[in-house]
């Protein structure tokens, strides 16, 4: 089975190169595209993308959501994986999701490991490898089957936050859903901007206010007002 990635972008200059020439080096010719969906950017992310080897192109619609259901619908593996422009897979991520897919499982993603990694951090790394809500998000990578993914409609494009947790929620119900062994390595810059305190609370807050079916732009409103 062939394996599609999706990289939904927006100004991703400093990591778009590095990461699509880190996912074919270690791709062991399972990868038959990888597809980064820009929306809009204005630096250097398309070309420096393209550059490294993927196909690059500007989705119609800006919105994680939105670029990565174009990403998607462009993708002609069986298997898509998507993937943020700041997190790098394991090396054998490829070995790793086939794998899982011939043990049964339909979609699944990694643990994380942030770098810089700090005290703090490790206690959120810790926490990734159990099958908890906050943890259902992209940051830790998500594979999926292209057929379950069409079936469910894709992500949910009128989300501007939570849209990955939405969806993995949507798409337990039909698929078995794996939590693989190793680590994601994910960018800390969230954290380099505020403190650990300051992203614990504005995540715990949005959940609350998601869960309780609150309008997106509240959460999105809610989001800028806690972090830089």
């Amino acid at each position: 089975m062939n394996i599609s990635i999706i990289i939904p972008v927006y100004n991703e200059e400093a990591h778009i190169g590095k990461l699509v020439v880190y996912l074919i080096e270690n791709s062991g010719n399972l990868v038959i595209e990888i597809i980064v969906a820009d929306g809009g950017s204005t630096d250097n992310t398309i070309a420096l993308a393209r550059k490294a080897g993927a196909l690059a192109v500007i989705s119609p619609v800006k919105g994680r959501s939105s670029q990565m259901n174009y990403g998607a619908s462009l993708a002609t593996g069986a298997i898509l994986y998507f993937v943020h422009a700041d997190t790098f897979p394991p090396k054998n991520y490829t070995r790793d999701i086939l794998e899982a897919v011939a043990e049964g499982y339909s979609l699944g993603r990694y643990r994380t490991r942030f770098l810089p990694t700090k005290k703090l951090l490790r206690i959120n790394e810790w926490f990734t490898r159990f099958d908890l809500f906050i943890c259902m998000g992209g940051d830790q990578t998500l594979f999926i089957k292209k057929e379950l993914f069409e079936s469910l409609g894709g992500f949910n494009s009128d989300m501007k936050l939570m849209e990955e947790y939405d969806f993995c929620a949507r798409a337990r119900v039909r698929g078995k859903y794996k939590i693989m062994n190793d680590a994601a390595l994910v960018s800390a810059r969230k954290f380099e901007k505020n403190t650990w305190l300051q992203v614990q609370m504005a995540n715990y807050k949005v959940v609350r206010l998601y869960k309780k079916g609150a309008p997106q732009q509240t959460l999105v409103e809610t989001y800028r007002r806690m972090l830089k």
